[in-house]
C-alpha cells in the first residue's frame, strides 16, 4: 500500500526498559540490528499496527508495554534505487513513519523472537538510547536521528551521556546481551543492514 508520492505507511518502535536503553533485534540470520519496524495494513491504525508488529516481531502484549509518545507527523526516508526490488522501481520511493515510545512494563522473559510463523530477529539486545548513528545504514540515519530526537523529551533524564556516540567513546557492552556471539559493532554497518525492513528492501 503506497501512498500517491510512493511511500509506504509503516511504523517504528523505540522500547525504553527501566534504565532507558532500547530494544535492538538483530535481524534473522544476518549482522544486522535495528529497531523493530514493519508496514501498515489497510484498515489499521498506526497504534493498530504497532501493537500488532510488537507481538509479531518481538511477542509483546498490549500489557507489556505503555506507550509514552508518538512521532507528531510522518517521518519519511527514500530508498536508493539499487536497494529497491526491480518490479517495484519507478513508482516505490521509501517510508514514512510513526514512531512510538514505549515504556516496558513487563520482564524480558516475556520476550519471544517466534512469536510468529515468520520470525525477524534471532537475537535481541538492550542498547543505549543514543545509538551510535555511523551503524545505522546511510539512507535511514536521518530518520532515525529525528524519530530520537522528537521522543527524547519523554525520556526521563538518567546520566549526561553525549548525545550521538561517536568511534572511542562508546562505553562498555550494553546490559542485557541475548545472542552471546555478537561481534563487536559488526552489525551495525551499512552493508550489513542494507536489506532494509520493507517489501520493497526485502523486508
Amino acid at each position: 500500500m503506497l501512498d500517491r508520492d510512493g511511500f509506504r505507511p509503516n511504523v517504528g518502535i523505540v522500547l525504553l526498559n527501566a534504565r532507558n536503553q532500547v530494544f535492538w533485534g538483530k535481524r534473522l540470520r544476518t549482522h544486522s540490528w535495528q529497531f523493530p519496524q514493519g508496514g501498515i495494513k489497510h484498515g489499521e491504525s498506526p497504534e493498530q499496527a504497532m501493537y500488532r508488529e510488537l507481538h509479531e516481531e518481538i511477542g509483546l502484549l498490549p500489557e507489556h508495554v505503555q506507550i509514552i509518545a508518538r512521532t507528531r507527523d510522518w517521518l519519511r526516508y527514500e530508498v536508493p534505487e539499487r536497494y529497491i526490488r526491480k518490479d517495484a522501481r519507478g513508482h516505490y520511493r521509501g517510508q514514512k513513519q510513526i514512531w512510538f515510545l514505549l515504556r516496558m512494563l513487563g520482564r524480558d522473559s516475556d520476550m519471544n523472537l517466534r512469536a510468529s510463523d515468520h520470525p525477524e530477529f534471532d537475537a535481541w539486545r538492550w542498547n543505549d538510547y543514543w545509538v551510535p548513528l555511523e551503524f545505522v545504514i546511510e539512507f535511514k540515519r536521518g530518520v532515525y536521528e529525528m524519530a530520537l530526537t522528537e521522543l527524547a523529551r519523554y525520556v526521563p533524564r538518567a546520566s549526561p551521556y553525549n548525545r550521538y556516540l561517536r568511534s572511542g567513546m562508546r562505553g562498555p557492552r550494553p546490559a542485557g546481551e541475548r545472542d552471546g556471539h555478537d561481534p563487536p559493532d559488526a552489525g551495525f554497518g551499512p552493508a550489513a543492514d542494507a536489506a532494509g525492513s520493507d517489501p520493497a528492501e526485502g523486508r
